[in-house]
Order: C-alpha cells, then structure tokens, then sequence
C-alpha cells in the first residue's frame, strides 16, 4: 500500500488516525531501520520495511492474529446464546474486519486459536488434502501405551468417518503426550483415544502448520502475527 504513513498504520493494523499519530510520537515506527515521527511522510509498505513495535506493517488488506484461547470460550465469531467467544476477546478495530477462525477448538480445549479475514488461507490450513499439522498436548486418565502410539499411526474408523494416519508422542508417565493430527474433525482428539479406551482430560493445541503458540501470551491474550510468521503460513498453504 501507497500513502501517507500515518493512512497506511491506520489502514494496514486497523487502528485509528490518532492512535497511528501517537505511535508516531513515541519513535515505535520505523521505516527501513529509521525512525519516523510525521506522518505525512510517503511510503510504501510492499518495498518498504515498515515496524510498528517491532511488527512488519504490511498491505495486502488481511488480518492474522494469534490468540490463546482459555477454557470456557467458544471457538467463533458470535454465538445467540450470549457465550464468550474468541471475537469477543478482540478489539473493535479487529471486530469490524471480520476474522474467521481457522480450525475450531472444543470450549473445553484451551491453546493456539488462528483468526484471519484471508479465506483462502483459512480453507487452506483447515483442508486435509493440504497437510497442515496441528499439534497437541493432552493429559488423559490412564497412560497411554506403545500400542496406542501404533493405531494413531494408521487409519482409524471412527464410525462416521476414518482419520488420516497422525502421530502419538507419551511423555513422563504416559497421561501426557503429543498428538499431530492433519484434520479436525469435531471431538476428533477425543474420540480417537475414546477409542482406545482413554478419556481425554485436557487438551491444549500448540501449533498450526510453523505457527507455534507464543507461551508468552497469557489466557485471553492476543497479538498481530508478524510478517515472518504470515509469509511462513502462506508458504506452507502454496500461496507464495
């Protein structure tokens, strides 16, 4: 995007006019390594490296943001019955550019929630036939065993349908473990140690695709992804 610098914070990060000027202000804007306090200086943000605290301004119209999503709150954007949801936990300014959710967590499930206005990215990451991982950490109510690890390595019929091979990981006692999966069906976690005989007790997702969980967010907590991990993100959905 071309433009003024203060038009292109206010228009690139969705904030507004006055809070794009008082960032100027305080030096948290850089333009290719410089700090920039008008805002009527002219810039471009696809040939220019433009921070703003830290984070690549960038202008191709999209939002991507990461938010940790605590126990309790509803993966989506409404809900008519008057629960929390992750949209809830948003600024206005995010609101009004209408993020989706990029593969929905049970409300009992707490961890990485991705929230983008790009369609195209979302159908990608959350569309099996791509292969984007999404790796979990589950405590349950008895150990799991090596016989378990081998069945989360093959097909598994759960009735209504059949999961793509995944990747069981036991850590410490074995009530703890890793779990990659390339869908997300609803319940899926659940129901494939259900079918092993074992109850899930948390679950808690780390990653999607190279987007990890940033541990440093609290429960509630979110933040802009940086232009690092959204290249990364498009690049792992063959979009770069």
């Amino acid at each position: 995007m071309k433009g003024r610098l203060d038009k292109v914070l206010a228009t690139c990060r969705l904030i507004s006019r006055t809070d794009a000027q008082a960032a100027l202000k305080a030096g948290r804007v850089t333009v290719d390594g410089t700090a920039v306090r008008d805002g009527k200086v002219k810039v471009d943000s696809d040939a220019q490296m433009i921070l703003l605290d830290g984070v690549r301004v960038e202008g191709d119209g999209f939002v991507y943001l990461m938010l940790y999503k605590p126990v309790g709150v509803l993966s989506a954007t409404e809900d008519k019955r008057g629960a929390i949801t992750a949209m809830d936990l948003l600024p206005e300014e995010y609101r009004k550019a209408a993020p989706g959710v990029v593969g929905r967590l049970d409300k009992d499930a707490e961890g990485l929630l991705l929230l983008t206005n790009n369609g195209e990215l979302n159908h990608r990451l959350t569309s099996p036939k791509h292969h984007a991982d999404k790796l979990y950490r589950v405590t349950l109510d008895l150990p799991a065993t090596e016989e378990d690890v081998r069945a989360f390595a093959e097909p598994m019929d759960l009735g209504d349908f059949t999961t793509q091979p995944g990747k069981l990981e036991l850590l410490e006692d074995g009530k703890t473990a890793l779990v990659t999966i390339h869908e997300g069906k609803f319940h899926q976690i659940k129901r494939m140690f259900q079918h092993q005989g074992k109850t899930v007790q948390t679950l808690k997702r780390l990653s999607i695709g190279p987007l990890r969980l940033d541990e440093a967010l609290a429960d509630g907590a979110w933040r802009p992804l940086s232009g690092e991990e959204v290249r990364a993100l498009l690049a792992a959905a063959d979009m770069m």
